[in-house]
C-alpha cells in the first residue's frame, strides 16, 4: 500500500507547527486549528496512569472551559471513562458521540456526562493518540457539537496531532534545559524584577553592587533567548522558573 500523500494545508501546518517556540505559540495555534475545523475547544493530554482521579494534572494544554474542566474532576468521571478506555487500547484515531450508546458508561454517570458536555456543547469529537520519543502516551482531541469529522478531516487532525505533540515535547525539553542552566542569583533578580524591583533596589535587597544586578539580569535575558527584561520575566514566570 502506497503512503497516504501529505495536502499543500497539511504541510503548510506542519511546517508552521516546526516554527512554534513556546507553549502558547502552540495554544494560539491550536486555537485556529479548532475554529477551522468547527470545533469548540481541544485538550493536549498525557495519557493518565489508571489510578489517576484528576483529568487536569495530566492536561498539558487546552482551551476545555475551566469549569467544565473543575466540574469533570469534581464528579470523578475519569474513573470508567470510555474515551480513556479507548486510548489505553488503541493508537488508532476515534470520532466519539456521548448520546450514543457505545459511549455509555457502566457506572451509572452516562446521563450525567451527558448533560454536562450537552451544556457545554461539546457532546462530540476526535482524539488522535500520541506518542513522544521517550515513549510517553498521549492524545490531541478536538470536541463541540458539529457532526463527525470526514475521513480526509481525521486525516489531517491526525498529522497535526502527532506533530503538536512533538513539538510540545521540544518545548518542554528546551524550557527544562533553561531552568537548569540559570543560576540562583539570576532566578533571584528575575523575582525581584517580576516583584516591581528596580536594579538599585535589588541590589539594595541582596547587598550586591548595581552593575552585578544588571550583569545578573542580562544573563538570564540571553539565557532566556528574549530581547528585555519584560519578556525575561514573563518567560521565567510562564515555564514555572520564578512564581
Amino acid at each position: 500500500m502506497e503512503p497516504l500523500s501529505q495536502t499543500e494545508e497539511e504541510v503548510d501546518y506542519i511546517n508552521e507547527i516546526a516554527g512554534l517556540k513556546t507553549q502558547f505559540d502552540i495554544f494560539r495555534f491550536l486555537k485556529r486549528v479548532t475554529e477551522a475545523y468547527r470545533s469548540r475547544a481541544f485538550m493536549v493530554l498525557n495519557l493518565p496512569p489508571i489510578t489517576s482521579l484528576d483529568l487536569q494534572g495530566s492536561t498539558v494544554i487546552t482551551s476545555w472551559p475551566a469549569e467544565l474542566l473543575a466540574l469533570y474532576d469534581q464528579e470523578a468521571l475519569m474513573v470508567n471513562s470510555p474515551v480513556l478506555r479507548r486510548l489505553r487500547t488503541s493508537t488508532r484515531p476515534f470520532f466519539y458521540d456521548m448520546s450514543r450508546e457505545a459511549w455509555s458508561r457502566d457506572d451509572g454517570k452516562s446521563a450525567l456526562v451527558t448533560g454536562l458536555f450537552e451544556r457545554f456543547r461539546m457532546i462530540r469529537g476526535a482524539y488522535f493518540p500520541t506518542h513522544e520519543a521517550s515513549g510517553l502516551r498521549g492524545a490531541v482531541s478536538f470536541s463541540g457539537d458539529r457532526e463527525p469529522f470526514s475521513a480526509a478531516e481525521m486525516r489531517e487532525l491526525c498529522y497535526i496531532a502527532i506533530h503538536v505533540f512533538d513539538r510540545l515535547a521540544e518545548v518542554r525539553n528546551l524550557d527544562t534545559r533553561i531552568t537548569d542552566a540559570l543560576t540562583d542569583r539570576e532566578i533571584d533578580c528575575l523575582n525581584w524584577t517580576a516583584a516591581g524591583k528596580t536594579s538599585a533596589e535589588i541590589a539594595e535587597i541582596l547587598a550586591l553592587s548595581e552593575h552585578t544586578i544588571n550583569h545578573y539580569l542580562n544573563r538570564a535575558t540571553k539565557k532566556l533567548d528574549t530581547v528585555n527584561r519584560t519578556q525575561a520575566v514573563a518567560k521565567a514566570l510562564r515555564i514555572g522558573l520564578i512564581k
